[in-house]
């Protein structure tokens, strides 16, 4: 009898993890060298890493993600942390891409109002525990998404910061125990890159990289960076703190009881 594939979307009652850190190594060997596009069509076309969905910030560079994956499938659910915190011109740039590529599955998360009005009720929590505001803000309501997915898509990128600089195409997030892998399909991209596909197919950029924002956030916790700046220095400046917590493996994803993902 042949071996059974390690990549394979687990039945759903299988209480183990989705995928193992073997199925990681397996697919960066796999497509080690491969293009972005053709990469993006195996994974999200063939189904190799099972139900997914793309989590974008509507950021500076989101564009070019959302564009290679509209590309191959404009249905696929896209995850947008409406935190209540945004500015104004991300919000907009959000509907503007949505409508641009034609994403019909725009999923929009909101914080709990019971952990609103309970830890952050006067909404300052930012501006002295940045953590504790993102923990309740972006982690929580994406971990509550998450509960269904075998796999999500990001825009990192190495260049964008140094806790980034390393991190593989394929990874396992072991967050939650489920052995979701995490795929980072921009991860070799240059600054150079992204520009020439910007440029290559029109898209339009966020209004706010023009004033001197390249990496964009909520509005109370991101600050203009000066030329020649690591391009996310403008983040929670002047606090020790370079991610949010969506990236991060020890990220709390306690769901109440018997919840039940939308996705």
């Amino acid at each position: 009898m042949a071996e059974a594939d390690p990549v394979r979307l687990r039945d759903r009652i299988d209480t183990g993890p989705r995928f193992t850190e073997h199925d990681a190594i397996r697919l960066n060997r796999m497509f080690r060298g491969s293009d972005t596009r053709e990469m993006l069509r195996a994974v999200i076309a063939d189904g190799l890493a099972g139900d997914m969905a793309v989590v974008s910030s509507f950021g500076a560079e989101s564009a070019v993600l959302l564009h290679l994956v509209a590309e191959v499938d404009p249905a696929l659910p896209v995850l947008f942390l409406d935190t209540g915190k945004h500015f104004a011109e991300t919000l907009t740039y959000r509907d503007t891409l949505a409508s641009r590529f034609g994403l019909t599955a725009l999923r929009i998360l909101s914080p709990d109002p019971a952990d609103l009005s309970q830890r952050d009720e006067t909404g300052l929590r930012w501006s002295y525990d940045p953590d504790g505001c993102c923990e309740i803000r972006k982690v929580r309501p994406l971990a509550r998404a998450l509960a269904g997915l075998d796999a999500t898509i990001t825009g990192r990128k190495a260049f964008q910061a140094q806790t980034r600089a390393n991190l593989p195409r394929f990874e396992l997030d072991t967050s939650d125990g489920h052995g979701r892998l995490k795929i980072n399909p921009l991860i070799d991209w240059t600054a150079e890159d992204i520009a020439r596909h910007f440029t290559a197919h029109d898209l339009p950029p966020h209004p706010l990289v023009e004033q001197g924002y390249p990496s964009i956030g909520c509005s109370p916790c991101t600050s203009k960076v000066a030329p020649g700046e690591d391009p996310r220095s403008g983040r929670w400046k002047g606090w020790d703190k370079t991610e949010c917590g969506i990236h991060t493996d020890g990220a709390t994803s306690d769901l109440p009881p018997g919840y039940e993902p939308f996705l």
